[in-house]
């Protein structure tokens, strides 16, 4: 990896560490400054992210494939380059192809 703070390279990484992983994901913390959170999510073409609970703040910035964002108030596909707000709700990631994500979380 060329920097902890580079990216492209950390996507890289973790995708190539999703397609080794049973599960098909890896993740690694990137920032972490109470109450900031920065997290590179990489998933393989298919695996998801389990419904899960919404931090208070949270947004999804997709660095690489596509992924859909799923909850009740409606499902979101995003491609890279695609900020969006994670819904105030109970919500999951599937990847509709290999896909990276940067997740932006604030918890008090």
């Amino acid at each position: 990896m060329d920097a902890p703070n580079d990216l492209n390279a950390l996507a890289a990484e973790h995708l190539a560490a999703a397609r080794d992983a049973p599960h098909g994901r890896s993740a690694h913390l990137l920032l972490h400054q109470d109450p900031l959170r920065q997290t590179v999510i990489a998933l393989t073409s298919g695996s998801a992210l389990d419904e899960h609970n919404a931090p208070p703040a949270a947004s999804l910035l997709v660095l690489r494939g596509s992924v859909r964002l799923t909850a009740a108030s409606g499902d979101v596909e995003l491609t890279p380059g695609r900020l969006h707000p994670i819904p105030q709700e109970r919500h999951g990631l599937l990847a509709l192809e290999d896909a990276v994500v940067l997740l932006t979380a604030v918890n008090p």
